[in-house]
């Protein structure tokens, strides 16, 4: 299972957000014990980045950027995935580049928080904790 963990999801963990911590938690459990296979956009490693600095520190925000990437793989966003999204009617661009970043990597669901931004029926759009029910 190929699954796309948007950005309020990686900030939930890496911040220790409640209460939204321990499903984003054990999201990425699943994926360090190679349960799931998780991605994140590569688009997404610099909004960690500038939201992560801003809170804890440029080498914190190192440290969980390089520890992210070893366990979840990054989704390519090239022109591709750019015009898609240019041409799609979502009303945030980010979510337009995940949605996009999603369907080009032929990726199965896609795990937020916000899946009222996501009005879309593929791949899947879960909330954390709808996924881990699934899953489960």
């Amino acid at each position: 299972m190929k699954v796309l963990l948007d950005t309020n999801v990686i900030l939930d963990f890496a911040l220790e957000r409640q209460p939204w911590f321990v499903d984003s938690e054990e999201i990425i459990y699943l994926a360090e014990q190679k349960q799931i296979t998780a991605y994140i956009s590569a688009s997404t490693i610099s909004d960690i980045y500038y939201i992560l600095r801003k809170i804890k520190g440029k080498e914190l925000a190192l440290d969980f950027l390089k520890n992210i990437i070893s366990i979840c793989q990054v989704a390519n966003v090239d022109s591709r995935i750019i015009s898609m999204a240019l041409n799609m009617n979502f009303k945030d661009f980010e979510d337009a580049i995940q949605y996009s970043s999603a369907v080009i990597n032929q990726l199965d669901i896609i795990v937020t928080r916000n899946i009222k931004d996501f009005l879309v029926s593929q791949p899947k759009i879960l909330t954390p904790s709808q996924f881990l029910e699934n899953y489960k």
